[in-house]
């Protein structure tokens, strides 16, 4: 019998549509590439540009559950959360960001979807110490349920390409060369024994 199509639903802000990258790829393009899964996966971005994790929250069951098969194969549906540092512009507590990524991983849990989960990476508009704490933050969340998470605010809050992206645009998204690097942290964060394939580069 042949393998069932894999289904990923990508949920975040305006990163995950690739805003400001000229070759239009983001990282989750990239991250894409070079995943290789036979037959290739249908890999459904559903981005809102600014949204908070309440927004998030919100909405992303309706959208997701609408674009995955009726009577899907275990394993065949995949969620990508990636979240965005909107929470600390909206002014939103830190346990309440936790709160509002906490009932989203439950309750893909209770809905069988293997999720994933992607951090926020550094901004230049944000404080440094706020957006650390926010990541920490999620990255506690994500740990107690044993998801996986990608840390990507430590790697690139001091990394020279990423700060030059920012400069050379809005300070809210990188250029080609962030997303890059975004991807890179994804592909060597476990991104690949997620989905049951072998670590990448092996």
């Amino acid at each position: 019998m042949a393998a069932e199509q894999r289904r990923i639903c990508i949920v975040g802000d305006e990163l995950v549509a690739g805003t400001g990258d000229p070759k239009a790829l983001g990282w989750v393009g990239r991250v894409c590439a070079r995943t290789a899964l036979e037959p290739a996966p249908v890999v459904m971005p559903l981005a809102v540009p600014g949204e908070t994790t309440a927004g998030l929250a919100a909405r992303w069951e309706a959208e997701v559950m609408l674009r995955l098969g009726a009577d899907p194969a275990p394993g065949a549906n995949h969620l990508v959360i990636a979240l965005g540092r909107a929470d600390l512009a909206a002014g939103v507590s830190l346990a309440r960001s936790r709160l509002n990524l906490a009932n989203v991983l439950d309750t893909a849990e209770s809905r069988r979807l293997s999720t994933f989960v992607v951090g926020p990476p550094p901004g230049a508009h944000e404080d440094p110490e706020l957006q650390a704490e926010l990541s920490a933050a999620f990255a506690d969340v994500t740990t107690r349920r044993r998801v996986p998470y990608v840390e990507t605010y430590t790697p690139l809050a001091r990394h020279e390409q990423w700060l030059a992206d920012l400069a050379g645009g809005d300070g809210r998204v990188p250029g080609q060369a962030g997303y890059g690097l975004m991807a890179w942290l994804v592909l060597h964060s476990g991104w690949h024994r997620w989905l049951g394939l072998p670590e990448d580069g092996q």
